[in-house]
Order: structure tokens, then C-alpha cells, then sequence
């Protein structure tokens, strides 16, 4: 899988395009609001939808012109943007009676831009084909300054053509546009992404009740914990070396050392009164490592056990690591 990490297009062609295409938008919420402005902007002639009057009012004052259903403004535009709350709200505009479906124009494009459900992406691409459309996932990461000032990560699912195709379009609302496969890949990396912040943060505040309740200063121990190895790089980069390529026979740290310092982490936690049950399933994992004979292997080596309980091999190819890698 190739990603693009940014989309660049010549501004001839960017002019040509938009001065062609009708874009419709759905969704001025706080992200929704803050993109289509930037369409706005970027000259595309832009109508857009959504039950909040005032949300409409700001566009329109900006130079949208506005559709007075769902329905109406599915069958004018080429494209259309979807920005909803969820699932249900994804189903009901897109999927429902006098929705996107049922009213498009043939050869529609939609970019539902939704953090959404994967199966429900899936639903959507088979149904717009099925109406002679297309559709992409494409949740976003950014935050409504993000897209109100581009600064946007788009995670696209769907046919790579028609992708290639709209990056002009993207390229108006955000600087980081990634192709990640077909239907539904979009929406599995949207969901990774916010999982693994959820559980980072809740990786942070078990840590950090443990190092308070053992008397040091929450923010002597924030600035204390920035200049070690987990805060001087972002944990993803912690996965380059062993993890991705699967090669854990060179330790930057061995499994023995690592499982004895969490050990004594936890180990202290239980003599101060402080739960620990994150810490507590990463002890079982490194233990587990441990009696696998892997003691003298990196200590990321027990991620290893979950892949397995998955059913999952991950082994990325160097040279495709290489050219990852900044």
C-alpha cells in the first residue's frame, strides 16, 4: 500500500477542475463548518445542507448557495462532503428516504468524512455503485482548528482512481490526504487512531497516580518524564525498529531487564494502595514472554503475544520501512 502523505496539484489543473465542479457539503458542525469555508475559499462553487439555520447563514454569507434538503442537494452536485456526529446520523442522510441515495445525480462522488463504522462504509460504497456512484471514507484528524485552518489529516478508503482524481478537492480543506485501500480502510484507521489515544491516556493517568501517591509533583514529574526515551520521541516511533519489521533478536533493551523493572513499578504500586490494572496485564504479557524462553529478546517482544492471539503476522518489508521513515 502506497501512501500519499500530501496532496500537491498544479494550480492550472486546480483551476480547471474547480471551475468545472459543483461540490456539495452536509454537516456544518464544527468541523463541517471550518472545510467547506475552505472551499469557499479556494474558489469551488459550493452548496451545502444542514438543519442548524444559523450554521447555513455563515456559509451562505460567505458565498454558498444553500439546498433545502437532503435529496435536493444530492442531485445538483458532483461531489458531495458528508460530516455527521455517527453512525446513525451517517445512515439516515446517506442511506435513509430522501437521502443521498435515493436522490443522487448518476456518477456521484461522496466523501463521508464521518468517524463512522466500517461495516456501514462498506454498506455505503455497495450502494452508491449500485446507483451508478462512488463512494470514500475519509474520516479526518485535525480538530475544528484543524479544519478551520486546513491543517487536516484525511484517511481515505475506496477506489485509489477517483481518489488521485478529487486530491484537488481534499487539498482544499486539509494538507495530509492518505490512500489506505479499499472501502472501510479509511474508517479502520480513524478508529485506530482514536483508540490508541484513549488508551494512551489511560496508560498516562495510572502511571501518574502512582508517581503522585509516592509524593512527587505532578508537573516535576510531567517535565521530569519528557526528557526520557518514551517522552522524547512519539510512541509510534517506538515501533520502527523491532515491531514492524517483526525482528526482536537484536535488543535495544532485553525482555529480562524490562520485565524486572515493570515488576518493581508494579511491585511499588501495590505497596502504596494504587490499582494498576493496565500495568498489571502488561506484567502478565512480559511474564508470559519470560517462560517462552524469550528473556534475552527485546523487550517489545511480548507485543508478539497479542498478533498471535489475533492470528495476526506483522513483518514490514526494510525497504518499504526505509522509505517510511523521515
Amino acid at each position: 500500500m502506497q501512501l500519499r502523505t500530501s496532496v500537491s496539484v498544479p494550480s492550472h489543473q486546480f483551476r480547471r477542475l474547480e471551475s468545472q465542479m459543483k461540490v456539495g457539503f452536509i454537516g456544518l458542525g464544527r468541523m463541517g463548518s471550518g472545510m467547506a469555508l475552505n472551499l469557499l475559499k479556494t474558489g469551488h462553487d459550493l452548496t451545502i445542507f444542514d438543519t442548524n439555520p444559523d450554521a447555513v447563514a455563515v456559509l451562505t454569507s460567505a458565498g454558498a448557495k444553500s439546498a433545502a434538503s437532503v435529496g435536493e442537494l444530492a442531485g445538483q452536485v458532483d461531489v458531495l462532503f458528508t460530516s455527521l456526529p455517527g453512525p446513525p446520523e451517517v445512515e439516515a442522510v446517506v442511506l435513509g428516504e430522501g437521502g443521498v441515495v435515493a436522490n443522487m445525480r448518476e456518477g456521484l462522488v461522496l466523501f463521508e468524512l464521518s468517524t463512522s463504522s466500517r461495516d456501514l462504509a462498506k454498506r455505503i460504497d455497495e450502494a452508491m455503485r449500485a446507483h451508478r456512484g462512488q463512494a470514500l471514507d475519509a474520516p479526518v484528524s485535525g480538530g475544528p482548528a484543524g479544519a478551520a485552518g486546513g491543517d487536516l489529516a484525511f484517511w481515505v478508503g475506496g477506489e485509489r482512481a477517483t481518489f488521485d482524481r478529487y486530491a484537488s478537492v481534499l487539498a482544499a480543506m486539509g494538507d495530509k490526504a492518505c490512500y489506505m485501500g479499499p472501502a472501510g480502510t479509511g474508517i479502520v484507521t480513524k478508529l485506530v487512531n482514536n483508540l490508541l489515544g484513549q488508551m494512551a491516556l489511560s496508560c498516562m493517568a495510572e502511571v501518574f497516580s502512582m508517581g503522585v501517591k509516592a509524593g512527587i509533583d505532578p508537573l516535576d514529574l510531567w517535565e521530569a518524564l519528557k526528557l526520557g526515551v518514551v517522552g522524547k520521541q512519539s510512541i509510534i516511533q517506538m515501533l520502527v525498529k523491532q515491531f514492524l519489521p517483526g525482528n526482536y533478536d537484536e535488543p535495544a533493551f532485553a525482555m529480562k531487564l524490562g520485565h524486572k523493572d515493570v515488576a518493581l513499578a508494579t511491585g511499588m504500586a501495590r505497596e502504596l494502595g494504587v490499582p494498576m490494572r493496565l500495568s498489571n496485564l502488561v506484567m502478565e504479557e512480559m511474564t508470559e514472554a519470560l517462560a517462552r524462553g524469550w528473556g534475552d529478546r527485546d523487550t517489545r517482544v511480548h507485543m508478539s503475544l497479542q498478533l498471535e492471539r489475533a492470528g495476526v503476522q506483522i513483518a514490514v518489508d526494510p525497504d518499504r520501512l526505509a522509505c517510511a521513515i523521515p
